[in-house]
């Protein structure tokens, strides 16, 4: 089961990476999955990854529970926007699938703006929304 996770958890970090650069993919999601994949299979991967400059980028703040930069949240908004685009154009002869996905994107850009919470600003990788820092 160990190796299933690890292979798992690099397929879906490369996915991660691409995303980066490639606006179609989404990256969090990606590097969630890998979040998990590595904790599932070893210590010595989990901490690899934890140290990675994508985990740091993406993800720390938010798994630390003090929510996403605006920087993160609207890179995973815009992903995410492009791919609902894209869909919605490829729908053009179905208005449920075109109210579906409207409906999605809403949410989902409400869900981003208002219930995960939002650091204001970010200082050598961790958040600035505490006074102890």
């Amino acid at each position: 089961m160990k190796l299933f996770f690890m292979i798992l958890g690099f397929l879906t970090l490369g996915l991660g990476a691409v995303g980066v650069v490639l606006p179609i993919l989404p990256t969090t999601p990606f590097l969630l999955v890998s979040a998990v994949c590595f904790a599932k299979s070893s210590r010595r991967l989990n901490d690899w990854f934890r140290g990675t400059k994508l985990y740091k980028d993406n993800l720390e703040t938010w798994a630390r529970g003090e929510g996403m930069t605006w920087r993160a949240k609207l890179r995973v908004m815009g992903t995410v926007t492009v791919l609902m685009v894209l869909g919605f154009w490829m729908m053009h002869s179905v208005p449920v699938g075109r109210i579906c996905l409207a409906v999605v994107w809403v949410a989902h850009i409400v869900a981003f703006c208002c219930i995960v919470k939002t650091c204001p600003a970010e200082k050598g990788g961790r958040c600035c929304c505490h006074d102890d820092q």
